[in-house]
């Protein structure tokens, strides 16, 4: 998409830097003269939010590294150390730790957002394939950061997770195997899971790169769903208007991160991974981050080892399909009202899954993971095909700005005689 205007270098040095490296010229395009849709919402300065944890999330680690010593015999008494003798070690540990926690809470949210107002349909399939990689890439690289610390449920949970992949036919066992690095959880495998963790973040980062460029050729979805007819009209530049939201945004998120921080640091954390790791003493129950409990109940739903696993792994596999299951025109649930309370369902749905996950593999919860992880593909294999396909949607506004004066948001900016609009929201949008 085009900007609402073009760089031009005001001085000899900056004309001549442009030219022979536009990277000036590219953030102000990207950053600055961006268009985006004038009507979005709140729900769309996560992404924002997310690039700044990121960058978080990788600084915080990288000066924990210095002090960290992936040894199984020293690998806790550092962590330790750092939260003792380090300068503001204590600070960088409980920031990184309740980092991951808030990284997923905003994905989750970033990621609903996108089922919601069909942020998935054409032309922004690949954008939405990208962002799934990016869980994948998320999921391993805080799996293997729990395991770093070495306490109790990193040792047990690293056991009983990297176990799991022993039930592929034929390349299972030589997996685990090179996972562990020996023939049991040790040493070698608190190496491996240290070298992965530092560098999966870098790999993030670079897909990451590839969803905003991804983002910026195709366009932002909007609360309508309709797409851009008159840039002037519909859009408005991404500075100042988008910027002072996402900041505004992103204060609220972080005086919520500060929140845990400073007065709840190990709320989100295991009581039993403040205790070294012993191999011979097995926790009661043994349960991941709060983060993964929806797919560990998917993957106690059903007896088999391989069956759990093959569940598991589909239940994200399912999302990389997801442009093509669902057939709707209309990408808004807005203008959906069956395809909306089928939602809200499937939200319910994988809260109740996270709270099941967090329970003992014992009746009544194993049934009970067995309705709810059913229900999960259920949504997304047969509910979702059939009710895009029959369902009757509301009519959409003609244009982007047609539905933001619908809503009395106020006047378009640019027009003569009308104020403009600051932060181009929508009012009275899920």
């Amino acid at each position: 998409m085009e900007g609402h205007s073009v760089y031009q270098p005001k001085s000899g040095v900056a004309k001549w830097f442009e030219d022979r490296l536009p990277i000036v010229g590219l953030v102000h395009a990207s950053a600055v003269a961006y268009p985006v849709p004038r009507n979005l919402n709140y729900f769309w300065t996560f992404g924002g939010i997310l690039t700044v944890m990121l960058v978080a999330q990788i600084l915080t680690g990288v000066v924990l590294a210095m002090h960290y010593v992936p040894d199984s015999t020293l690998a806790f008494a550092s962590v330790e150390k750092i939260m003792r003798d380090v300068n503001y070690g204590w600070l960088l540990r409980y920031m990184h730790a309740n980092g991951a926690s808030m990284f997923f809470i905003a994905v989750y949210i970033h990621m609903f957002r996108g089922l919601y107002y069909g942020s998935y349909q054409a032309p922004r399939e690949v954008l939405w394939i990208l962002g799934v990689l990016i869980l994948l890439l998320m999921m391993a690289t805080a799996f293997m950061g729990y395991v770093l610390p070495w306490g109790q449920m990193s040792f047990w949970g690293a056991t009983v997770i990297t176990n799991l992949f022993s039930a592929f036919p034929l390349v299972g066992p030589s997996i685990v195997t090179w996972l562990w690095g020996g023939f049991s959880v040790g040493d070698p495998t608190l190496n491996r899971f240290f070298a992965l963790h530092y560098l999966l973040p870098f790999m993030i980062a670079g897909v990451v790169g590839l969803h905003i460029w991804a983002l910026h050729h195709v366009g932002q979805n909007n609360p309508t769903g309709v797409e851009v007819k008159d840039i002037r009209k519909d859009t408005v530049p991404f500075t100042p208007y988008a910027t002072l939201k996402d900041s505004f945004a992103m204060v609220c998120f972080f005086i919520f991160f500060a929140w845990f921080i400073f007065y709840l640091p190990n709320f989100l954390g295991h009581a039993d991974n403040y205790t070294e790791a012993n191999p011979l003493v097995t926790p009661a129950h043994i349960v991941p981050e709060w983060y993964f409990l929806p797919f560990y109940a998917i993957l106690r739903a059903v007896p088999s080892k391989l069956g759990g696993v093959l569940l598991m792994f589909g239940a994200i596999a399912v999302l990389l399909f997801l442009p093509w299951l669902d057939g709707s025109k209309v990408r808004s649930a807005n203008y959906r009202p069956i395809y909306r309370i089928f939602f809200f369902l499937l939200v319910a749905d994988c809260i109740y899954l996270g709270w099941i996950g967090s329970k003992p593999a014992i009746s009544p919860y194993v049934g009970l993971s067995q309705l709810a992880a059913a229900y999960y593909f259920l949504h997304f294999l047969v509910i979702l095909p059939i009710v895009s396909r029959l369902e009757t949607p509301k009519p959409l506004p003609a244009s982007i700005a047609d539905s933001v004066l619908a809503n009395g948001s106020g006047p378009l900016p640019g027009q003569p005689g009308l104020a403009p609009l600051v932060g181009g929201s929508t009012h009275g949008q899920v």
